[in-house]
């Protein structure tokens, strides 16, 4: 047997103070690298872990399964469940004390998850006909008689996995920001095409999130302060796994630059009367995003078993 390392004490403790209760720090069994994720229930969430990689020293894995993402004048609610999963490395100093946690990709999975949701008002939300010449106004009045109205919005990861930010102990904490997301937004339909975005590659859609309270800012379209919220932690296997819910994250820091590719061919018209739908150009305060999530996130040699 052989004391558990000091992150897990760390985290162990800070989340005793949040949730009132006096942690015990357990002795944990010297686990190898080498034989492959546990077969445990409660591990089954970290399959895309990537524990091949010897940095990895914790396993993340997320879902957000409601909430809404504001985009200009535009509520896209997220009714389908968007997957964020990979590992995290702890950066320490020379004095062992944590620096700052850097992301790895998932292997064997997306490490965020494509999933389209519905725009509520479809095509005759999204784009203002009247900026679209006569040729494409038909195109578009065509698609509305035919029904071909659903348009959906795919949030992406725009970036590699590694410039996403993540501070666990923020998350679970409610203080500053606890997950940085660099990302695109792409819109889909007939008329759209498939390369319609929101963001791109070289300019993504910096989303910074938190767990805690978001001041109304000048800009900010609401009345009121915007409060997170951490979740219900449960502790298993010896304080080895920790699973968050009921969590909730938001952001209204970020903003939306003007759409790119719609319609293919005819992007440049099409990409304006876009703007003029959704409102964009949106300056930060005017969007927002608010993601209600369950976290999992356990010790790495925890998850071989």
């Amino acid at each position: 047997m052989r004391p558990p390392r000091d992150r897990t004490r760390r985290r162990g403790a800070r989340v005793a103070l949040a949730v009132g209760a006096a942690l015990i720090a357990l002795a944990v069994l010297a686990i190898s690298r080498s034989g492959g994720h546990r077969s445990n229930d409660d591990y089954a969430a970290f399959a895309a872990c990537p524990l091949h990689d010897p940095q990895t020293d914790l396993c993340l894995f997320t879902q957000t399964t409601g909430g809404e993402f504001v985009i200009g004048s535009e509520t896209v609610p997220l009714s389908r469940t968007i997957t964020l999963q990979g590992g995290i490395h702890v950066v320490k100093n020379a004095e062992r004390e944590v620096v700052k946690d850097e992301f790895i990709a998932a292997t064997g999975g997306e490490t965020l998850s494509k999933a389209s949701q519905d725009i509520p008002g479809g095509l005759r939300a999204v784009v203002n006909p009247d900026l679209l010449d006569p040729a494409t106004r038909k195109v578009f009045d065509r698609l509305l008689a035919s029904g071909s109205t659903q348009v959906t919005a795919t949030i992406e990861l725009a970036t590699a996995a590694s410039s996403i930010g993540v501070s666990t102990q923020n998350l679970i904490e409610a203080r500053g920001i606890g997950l940085s997301l660099p990302l695109k937004l792409r819109l889909s339909n007939p008329f759209l095409g498939e390369k319609c975005y929101i963001g791109a590659n070289a300019d993504p859609i910096v989303v910074a999130l938190t767990t805690g309270r978001i001041e109304k800012t000048r800009l900010s379209a609401l009345d009121r302060p915007l409060v997170g919220k951490p979740g219900h932690a449960s502790f298993r296997d010896h304080y080895n796994l920790i699973v968050l819910s009921e969590e909730s994250l938001l952001s209204d820091s970020f903003a939306a630059p003007r759409a790119e590719g719609c319609g293919g061919t005819g992007s440049l018209a099409i990409d304006r009367a876009v703007d003029a739908g959704l409102g964009l150009p949106a300056a930060a305060g005017r969007n927002r995003a608010v993601l209600d999530v369950t976290l999992h996130d356990a010790n790495a040699p925890a998850v071989v078993g």
